[in-house]
């Protein structure tokens, strides 16, 4: 069954960002965004309820209520922090909220750091991930530019057990996954978990203003991208054995760590390597040359040319292994071409941004319940493979804001510069 999409990509003489109907749109969607998960998300019991498809609280798994995750808690935190900068009333009550279930329920108060899942009654999942704590560090980093009282004890803790338990500094990134006592569960090195923590060690600098968060970030990209994605023909490895070389056979959960290549984690880190470079004061110039070559290479193998979207994921050969479309490697894609418009000279950046938005606004954002459908088949038709209902709004709430602000920084440094806080 063919499916129609978009081939031509009108111009208009213009910038799509420079128009004011354009940008009018995308604060209206972010808004929209954000009213869809404050209305049920706040669980009275701590944390945030998981929601269907219709925005209300998916029905709890057993008697300790609804399982929260440290990722999905952590990225509430920061996005409800974008939220109060952007000026919405209530923003502040959902940060709030979930700061305090990150001390009251995610924290080891014995030995350290944040359980990955838990439920009313404590620890569903007691391991201590790299993914969650990075996330951790973002969110403390984002409570701390809206002035939270406790974001700088957040960020503290949050260094002192990633730089304790998790920081290899002879490779220059973040092992992975440890048992409650800290322990270590094998030998697996993940480039998701370091391309998060790499996004919050900028978000740190940016708070805090030590340098020591962005020489990080700088060695991880280096590692990740500058050794590894330039050797794979600007192809992101996703999964690592203990001595950072390249597991091509490995394949774990669908969801974080699936086998392959995965085209959202390329166009993600592109967005990254930008602000990154800024940051350097534009004078590494192998990071915009890896950011430009990671978003057009991804663009060539990993979107569908017939159908729209990209993959979820590609075999070593190119080939589609999860064709499903995710809503977040859009997201990122969108993100990623905003911020590459601005490093000027190449006009297909512009040409990206407008197709991936046709795209997702034709096929992911549902227009009957709010939020966006977070996969969708090859007749690009919603289904529930690995996510149920809407997951969180991090992905494309970012998608909505980043057009709207400088490349030089993150978007909560924009906002607040923007409401005159810095």
């Amino acid at each position: 069954m063919a499916v129609e999409t978009a081939t031509w990509i009108g111009t208009g003489g213009s910038d799509l960002v420079a128009r004011p109907g354009h940008r009018d749109w995308l604060k209206s969607q972010a808004g929209d965004l954000i009213a869809f998960f404050q209305k049920s998300a706040l669980n009275p019991a701590g944390g945030f309820f998981a929601l269907d498809d219709a925005g209300q609280p998916l029905p709890p798994p057993g008697p300790g209520g609804t399982v929260r995750y440290l990722h999905e808690t952590t990225r509430m935190v920061h996005c409800f922090a974008i939220a109060h900068l952007i000026g919405l009333p209530g923003a502040d009550r959902m940060v709030d909220h979930g700061m305090a279930f990150l001390r009251s329920h995610h924290e080891d108060k014995k030995e350290g750091g944040w359980f990955w899942g838990v439920d009313d009654h404590g620890p569903t999942n007691a391991t201590k991930q790299a993914y969650g704590h990075a996330f951790v560090l973002l969110a403390g980093s984002s409570a701390k530019v809206v002035g939270h009282p406790g974001a700088d004890s957040l960020i503290a803790d949050a260094t002192e057990v990633l730089l304790s338990h998790f920081w290899d500094d002879a490779a220059g990134a973040t092992t992975e996954e440890y048992t409650a006592d800290w322990q270590p569960l094998g030998p697996y090195r993940g480039q998701n978990s370091n391309m998060h923590l790499t996004e919050a060690l900028m978000a740190a600098f940016e708070a805090t203003g030590q340098q020591r968060y962005l020489d990080m970030a700088g060695r991880i990209a280096a590692l990740i991208i500058g050794k590894h994605a330039r050797a794979e023909g600007w192809r992101v490895a996703e999964h690592f054995r203990a001595d950072w070389s390249v597991d091509r056979d490995y394949e774990g959960d669908p969801m974080f760590r699936p086998a392959g290549t995965t085209p959202g984690h390329a166009l993600e880190w592109s967005r990254l390597l930008v602000q990154l470079w800024e940051f350097g004061g534009r004078r590494e110039e192998w990071l915009i040359e890896a950011a430009r070559s990671l978003f057009l290479r991804t663009c060539e193998i990993g979107w569908d040319g017939s159908r729209g979207g990209f993959y979820y994921t590609l075999d070593w050969q190119d080939r589609p292994a999860r064709s499903d479309r995710y809503w977040w490697p859009c997201a990122e894609g969108i993100g990623a071409a905003a911020v590459l418009r601005q490093t000027g000279g190449d006009a297909r950046f512009e040409e990206w941004y407008r197709r991936i938005w046709d795209f997702t606004a034709r096929h992911l954002i549902d227009p009957r319940h709010g939020g966006w459908y977070p996969e969708i088949d090859d007749e690009l038709k919603p289904v529930s493979r690995v996510f149920v209902g809407r997951p969180d709004l991090y992905h494309s709430l970012q998608a909505c804001l980043i057009p709207l602000l400088p490349a030089s920084g993150s978007i909560t440094r924009g906002l607040a510069a923007e409401a005159g806080q810095l």
